[in-house]
């Protein structure tokens, strides 16, 4: 059976099935491994053959509670946009 989602902990399963490495020290890997995207995206991070993650702003708007269809006032936010490598898309077409 195949996973639609898979978290940081499958990775790290992962990981640590195909290096030998212990399920600790791969998920130790993957948490560092985020902190430093997550600290070098200021505004774009590129990572060759997989994508581009880039930093939008959304504006501040109305919503609307669909079960209730109460406005209320959304903040404005910063979002991360992600941008598939035509590399990558190439790769998934093939299986």
């Amino acid at each position: 059976m195949i996973k639609k989602n898979i978290n940081r902990i499958d990775i790290a399963k992962n990981l640590s099935k195909k290096l030998g490495l212990s399920a600790s020290i791969s998920k130790k890997i993957i948490d560092n491994l985020i902190l430093i995207f997550t600290e070098n995206a200021q505004k774009s991070l590129n990572l060759k053959n997989i994508g581009s993650f880039k930093i939008i702003y959304k504006h501040e708007r109305i919503g609307r509670n669909p079960k209730t269809k109460q406005p209320f006032k959304i903040k404005s936010r910063k979002a991360i946009k992600f941008t598939v490598s035509k590399n990558l898309i190439k790769k998934l077409n093939k299986f």
